[in-house]
């Protein structure tokens, strides 16, 4: 990520989010991963999806946040996860 990708993306979500709003994080992972991207969001309930083969988990998150700031940091806190695919 960077940081032009974080400027435009926080510029798009200013124009379409009225802060503080809840936010939907989606993240593809594969099966070993979950308990490290759930240990980053303690504090938040997760939905997960195993794929049909079983060697991926759709981990998702509704979470209220401040800011578009605030959103671009989740993502910069899950991207050094191996394997991981935000949506």
């Amino acid at each position: 990520m960077t940081e032009a990708w974080a400027i435009s993306f926080r510029e798009k979500l200013d124009k379409v989010y009225a802060w503080p709003a809840l936010y939907v994080f989606k993240f593809i992972v594969p099966q070993q991963k979950v308990v490290e991207v759930k240990a980053l969001f303690p504090n938040h309930v997760s939905t997960e999806r195993q794929s049909e083969k079983g060697k991926y988990i759709s981990v998702t998150f509704n979470m209220m946040m401040p800011s578009s700031e605030a959103v671009v940091s989740v993502y910069q806190k899950v991207k050094d996860i191996e394997g991981i695919i935000a949506l």
